[in-house]
């Protein structure tokens, strides 16, 4: 039997994104489906990347592969809330780095889900491990929890 993660708090985190949900984003039972909390992980940490002008994701150089990624969920959450993806560095390595990811209703204490998103950094062309670069390697540190 495993153990079941301990539910995140706002405290736990460093940067925050507010994400609608859309119509199509509830399956039939009436709720979020299980995917989607996905894409939602990806938008938070691709986002943030983006904004901090760390990726141009058409011309960047080295870029970020997703290599693991794992969710656990607390409560449903379903069409037409309004969520907050919320990120922070967990482990940061010479080539990775994984993500802690909250998604909480507006305004929640607590994480309805959380997960893991690793990315392994690359030179796109070779598609080989390269070290993360300095000026991100002290961005990521900086939201490091």
């Amino acid at each position: 039997m495993s153990h079941r993660q301990p539910r995140l708090t706002r405290n736990d985190f460093r940067v925050f994104r507010t994400i609608t949900t859309r119509w199509h984003d509830n399956d039939v039972f009436g709720h979020v489906n299980n995917v989607v909390y996905y894409s939602w992980f990806d938008t938070a940490v691709t986002a943030w990347l983006v904004e901090s002008g760390f990726l141009d994701p058409a011309r960047s150089e080295v870029v970020g592969l997703v290599v693991e990624t794992g969710c656990t969920y607390f409560e449903s959450v379903a069409f037409p809330e309004v969520v907050e993806a919320a990120i922070a560095v967990e482990r940061l390595g010479t080539s990775s780095v994984t993500y802690r990811i909250g998604i909480f209703r507006q305004g929640g204490e607590q994480a309805a889900a959380q997960g893991r998103f690793t990315h392994v950094y690359v030179q796109r062309a070779e598609q080989k491990p390269v070290p993360i670069p300095d000026e991100l390697r002290a961005a990521m540190a900086a939201i490091q929890s």
